[in-house]
């Protein structure tokens, strides 16, 4: 299909799927950006291409600054606020020929786990049977897994903090990509969680999501977390050991995390699991149980350590450095109360409440202390079981037990313990009531955010579920070790698209 097809049909499936509400704001259906799309068209034909990416339409998370589109975060705390430079991951986009098509909907902040906290309305994902009743297009990214899942966009750009970019491709049927932490500049991302944060690329297949990977892969000084060239060759070396070398061309081992089988995960996930490491095993990868103990305090230690930093940084939000200012407050008010308790939403509230507690004087050793202890043993759990080494831990902990001996080369776990949940379900009259079960979809994306491991989620199709005869779709994750990023697209591209 040519650049400038593939562009209309995008195009014209953003007005088709106009009520999932997966854009915020889109490009004018003609225009300039039009114009860019036929040079690249002209560039293909010559074979003098920019890049894998020049000419297609690319979505971007509305928490990711762009210059010529408004910026919200889905929040009347940033009402249409026009950024004065491109986020670097929209300036290496655009220098390789993409055009960005719109801004996508998420839940505000990037906080939730179902995208429905957004001022915009909640983004909704295609029921994939006869009833009609929208599903959980999962969250925060999930406008832009809805605009790839209804071809809105050839791919678009998320972010991930404990799952923001894999749960919304698990529930959508995409393809999503946590690349390892510092690997893609942040500069030009609106931060929830420094230490968390990552941008992460969905798309509809590994292969689209590869491309734009190559692209985004750089150094950026101007992001202090960013790895410099020197890390990232010392990271490339660490991988270029004999033994690790020949993964190229060898079997791989697998590890299967034993805590990963919990009591919550539904049947269809268990089949979409063990069928995708039935398959695994068929293409002749080994396959070996592990144990990540600390597994399960990983989900409370997050819950503790994310709202703490968002309610660091979004103390800008005052009404006098950032945000929008009550200028009507009356004498005696407080314009920095008025201007937060207006321009959040209940769930940024509830966060930054949380966070400012566990880092208050009297619970700070009590939480916040704690759960970073915790996230040490859950780095440490990975590093102990992966046959590559932390490739930027120091001294002893460089080496782990006979690693290249006896460790595995990559985890293959689920991405979610159950499939979508219908939007009713946390849903009535317009307003999201709050569950505690709305935060335990991320119990199996948070711990490779704690570590900051590259992680992906695939869709695996499951035919004839239980002799049933029904179909069913659950995203499969693939977790490496740091700095692995490749060899866990290698393994995603085996199982992209199967029907198992």
């Amino acid at each position: 299909m040519s650049l400038l097809r593939e562009a209309e049909r995008c195009i014209a499936n953003q007005g088709t799927h106009a009520t999932l509400n997966a854009f915020i704001t889109t490009r004018q259906h003609s225009g300039p950006w039009l114009q860019r799309v036929r040079d690249a068209e002209t560039r293909r034909t010559q074979g003098t291409s920019k890049s894998a990416v020049d000419g297609r339409l690319i979505a971007i998370k509305d928490n990711i600054c762009t210059r010529d589109l408004p910026t919200t975060c889905a929040s009347n705390a940033l009402d249409e606020f026009a950024s004065p430079f491109n986020a670097t991951v929209v300036e290496q986009l655009e220098n390789a020929g993409a055009v960005v098509t719109g801004k996508t909907n998420l839940d505000e902040f990037g906080m939730g786990s179902h995208s429905v906290h957004s001022r915009f309305g909640p983004v909704k994902s295609l029921r994939r049977d006869r009833n009609e009743e929208s599903l959980s297009a999962g969250g925060s990214s999930g406008g832009s897994a809805v605009a790839v899942a209804t071809t809105q966009c050839h791919a678009a750009l998320g972010t991930d903090t404990g799952g923001s970019v894999r749960l919304p491709a698990a529930y959508t049927g995409t393809v999503g990509f946590k690349p390892s932490y510092g690997l893609i500049s942040r500069w030009g991302v609106v931060a929830y969680a420094n230490s968390l944060d990552t941008v992460g690329i969905m798309g509809r297949d590994v292969s689209s999501v590869n491309d734009i990977f190559g692209v985004l892969n750089r150094p950026d000084l101007r992001d202090p977390t960013s790895l410099s060239s020197f890390t990232r060759s010392r990271i490339d070396a660490n991988l270029r050991t004999p033994a690790l070398a020949s993964r190229a061309t060898s079997p791989l081992k697998i590890g299967v995390p034993i805590e990963y089988n919990i009591s919550e995960l539904s049947p269809s996930v268990l089949c979409a699991w063990s069928r995708s490491l039935a398959y695994m095993r068929r293409q002749g990868h080994s396959i070996h149980p592990v144990s990540l103990p600390t597994t399960k305090l990983a989900l409370s230690a997050y819950y503790v350590l994310a709202p703490a930093e968002a309610s660091s940084n979004l103390a800008r939000y005052d009404g006098v450095r950032y945000g929008n200012s009550i200028s009507d407050a009356s004498p005696g008010d407080y314009i920095y109360a008025s201007t937060r308790g207006v321009g959040f939403g209940s769930e940024v509230k509830r966060r930054i409440l949380l966070g400012a507690f566990s880092l208050s004087a009297d619970a700070m050793e009590n939480y916040f202390i704690q759960a970073q202890r915790i996230r040490r043993l859950v780095q440490h759990d990975f590093d102990t079981v992966f046959r590559a080494c932390q490739p930027l831990a120091f001294g002893s902990a460089v080496k782990n037990m006979d690693s290249e001996k006896n460790g595995i080369d990559v985890l293959i776990c689920p991405t979610a313990p159950s499939p979508p949940p219908r939007i009713s379900s946390f849903m009535g009259n317009e307003t999201v009531t709050s569950h505690p079960h709305a935060y335990m979809n991320d119990v199996f994306t948070v711990p490779a955010s704690l570590a900051g491991l590259p992680a992906i989620s695939i869709p695996v199709t499951v035919d004839s579920f239980v002799d049933s005869g029904d179909v069913a779709l659950a995203g499969i994750q693939i977790i490496g070790q740091y700095g692995d990023d490749r060899l866990v697209l290698k393994v995603a591209e085996q199982l992209d698209g199967k029907r198992l």
